[in-house]
């Protein structure tokens, strides 16, 4: 169904498409021998510029546990790019070597620059503040898992709203299905990027935006916790002064659903205590287990194997 088409964006894919893959998933996570070995002698290049533990990990496990082999590297300074090697040439490069191609890149636009210079399907596993589409398909499927749909939520996006990669994929994701509220919650220096608010208002979808954690809290079926990062900042006291703006602790989640669930695309640094990993609404471990499962739909999928 999906035999050689490249992820850039969610967008990328149709409803239609990514319910089969959600289908797809949810059969290989009944069922880990499912498809093992359907991708014995196919090669995934691994090129990630920028650090990674799950999203490079899961792929890599998600390759392994189909048959298939990994190459690649974990970080620019183990590559040419540090000799100054282009881009397009890199990806020329792997190509010639591997079935598909997984990258990271700190530069807003380099997965979709790479996947006009590939010959083989090309993954984006995040383009600095722009799109992580495998993650979206990670937390689509969770929740879709968790409370049984997708459509008809109201859905609450915590923290670095400005530079989430992940909040701006799944939000316009979000989008497209029917009956969605999405609440944003941020410092006024880390609101929403207004080319996402715009796509939200073209699609006429009902969202509003506030610096009220707890006023908010008890409306959520969804809270997406995100931290603020680091590495995006260029002024190191403007870190400091919002890295600890919304900390989630038990009084706030106290406030919630009973069935509300909490995601986070992690690494989290402190703005969710370790007090709430034991609270049963508490996903993003569950979350992260559900991306490998996706990520082997995924890689079968565009990579030949055409079960369901």
């Amino acid at each position: 169904m999906l035999n050689g088409k490249s992820l850039i964006e969610p967008e990328d894919f149709s409803l239609s498409e990514m319910d089969y893959l959600f289908s797809l998933a949810e059969k290989i996570e009944k069922d880990e021998k499912y498809l093992r070995e359907s991708l014995r002698g196919k090669l995934l290049a691994t090129l990630f510029f920028e650090p990674s533990t799950r999203t490079r990990l899961s792929f890599e496990a998600a390759m392994l546990r189909l048959g298939g082999s990994c190459l690649g590297f974990a970080e620019p300074g183990s590559s040419s790019a540090a000799k100054g090697e282009s881009l397009a040439d890199t990806i020329r490069m792997a190509a010639s070597y591997a079935d598909a191609i997984v990258m990271r890149n700190p530069k807003e636009g380099a997965a979709l620059l790479a996947s006009r210079y590939s010959t083989v399907p090309v993954i984006n596993a995040g383009d600095g503040g722009h799109h992580h589409p495998t993650q979206t398909l990670t937390d689509l499927l969770t929740i879709k898992r968790l409370l049984g749909k997708i459509d008809n939520l109201t859905v609450g996006f915590c923290g670095d709203l400005k530079f989430g990669r992940t909040v701006h994929s799944l939000a316009k994701a979000l989008a497209r299905y029917p009956k969605i509220k999405l609440i944003f919650i941020s410092p006024k220096e880390l609101v929403l990027p207004e080319y996402i608010k715009s796509i939200l208002k073209k699609q006429n979808t009902d969202f509003e935006e506030s610096e009220n954690f707890e006023k908010l809290m008890p409306e959520l079926d969804v809270l997406y916790m995100t931290r603020v990062q680091r590495e995006r900042f260029f002024n190191e006291d403007d870190y400091i002064r919002l890295k600890d703006t919304y900390v989630l602790n038990t009084e706030k989640m106290a406030l919630g659903k009973e069935k509300m669930i909490v995601l986070h695309p992690l690494p989290r640094v402190n703005e969710i205590s370790v007090e709430i990993d034991s609270d049963p609404r508490a996903a993003y471990f569950k979350q992260a287990k559900y991306g490998m499962y996706v990520r082997m739909a995924l890689l079968a999928s565009i990579l030949g194997v055409s079960e369901c």
